[in-house]
């Protein structure tokens, strides 16, 4: 029986990314049903300026599933991250960005496998936010300073940071969950509990009352700042990472640097009942309809949703299959050449059609 999956495809460069994707995910054998739904700033004026129109939603809802290419998010002013929006109004709380090194790729590091887990709901990006000067702000500073709280400068803009027991009890459960699902051994949470005692000084408590009753994958912690540096200097040490929403996006931008870079870098976003696949790049506009860009963050987001539907075997030949065409250093894009001018290089399509040379050649798992 064929998936029924959701296809996004985005806007800037994603078109061609999912496309690509599309026909590979297609050539590992596996049947889907496509129902595809717009969103993004390409067609907000066919959706009454809504960047994100309803009948998406409705879609994942039906399906449960949906691969997404990437959505542009203007900077400073315009619609708010239609990425934001979607795991707010599916209330998918769970990111999870697999960071790993594959032979071929230009890294620092050679040996990197981890798994960051991002809570996607909570902290400074629940987006609560009071903007400097507005009778809001200033009655919300009346308060902090009625309140015991001390403010240098009175001009301020606030953004409050929730973090709850609910919120952080779903996402360490799902964490324990994933690393023995997939075979992970050790699970560490990520906090500045050391200096903000109510918030991450919770999450922190909370994600020891978990672990005491997953006894069967080791726990530890580490605060934010010694966590960047033991990535850099030991990362071999550390396997799957929960952090709070701020910091998992930090950390994971970080930690795709020591596999080669966001364009290999894949994620996705999990809710009850829903599950949506994308990489963790942006849209790259400039380069939209140049088959240009690199599409191996969407390839092998389209391999995590292959073992989301139970199709592990398809998920590890797609994988091989990434995996060979890299290490023969061929059919890539630009950035993932010796030197960006490398006239050798090929284009999106091109990456997708030696993906699926692969694959018809059942390349073993």
């Amino acid at each position: 029986m064929a998936h029924k999956v959701v296809l996004i495809p985005g806007d800037g460069t994603g078109p061609e990314l999912t496309e690509a994707t599309r026909r590979v995910l297609e050539a590992t054998g596996v049947e889907f049903e496509w129902e595809v739904r717009e969103a993004g700033a390409d067609v907000m004026d066919k959706h009454g300026g809504n960047p994100l129109p309803p009948d998406v939603l409705d879609a994942i809802r039906d399906t449960g599933v949906a691969l997404k290419g990437p959505i542009t998010t203007p900077v400073g002013g315009g619609f708010r991250s239609v990425n934001v929006a979607l795991r707010k109004d599916l209330d998918m709380y769970a990111q999870v960005r697999p960071c790993k090194s594959y032979e071929g790729v230009r890294s620092r590091f050679d040996d990197v496998d981890l798994i960051i887990i991002r809570e996607n709901t909570e902290d400074l990006y629940a987006g609560i936010e009071y903007e400097q000067g507005t009778p809001d702000a200033e009655e919300l500073i009346a308060w902090i300073e009625a309140h015991g709280g001390k403010l240098r400068h009175r001009d301020a803009g606030i953004s409050i940071k929730p973090i709850s027991v609910t919120g952080t009890r779903r996402i360490f459960e799902f964490a324990f969950d994933y690393a023995r699902r997939n075979g992970r051994r050790k699970v560490t949470a990520v906090h500045k509990a050391n200096i903000m005692k109510f918030s991450d000084g919770l999450w922190l408590h909370v994600a020891r009352e978990v672990a005491a009753e997953n006894t069967d994958i080791e726990f530890d912690d580490r605060i934010v700042d010694n966590m960047c540096m033991q990535l850099v200097q030991r990362p071999e040490e550390y396997d799957v990472l929960v952090l709070p929403n701020l910091y998992g996006d930090v950390l994971s931008d970080l930690c795709a640097g020591m596999i080669g870079g966001l364009g290999m870098a894949p994620g996705a976003n999990y809710g009850e009942g829903v599950a949506v696949f994308e990489p963790t790049h942006g849209s790259a506009p400039k380069y939209a309809g140049m088959n240009k860009v690199n599409p191996m963050a969407e390839l092998l987001s389209g391999m995590l949703m292959l073992h989301h539907l139970g199709e592990r075997e398809a998920g590890h030949r797609l994988e091989s299959a990434i995996a060979a065409v890299i290490r023969e250093g061929r059919s890539l894009t630009y950035d993932m050449k010796p030197t960006r001018d490398d006239p050798t290089a090929v284009g999106t399509s091109e990456v997708a059609d030696a993906i699926i040379e692969k694959l018809e050649a059942e390349v073993p798992a």
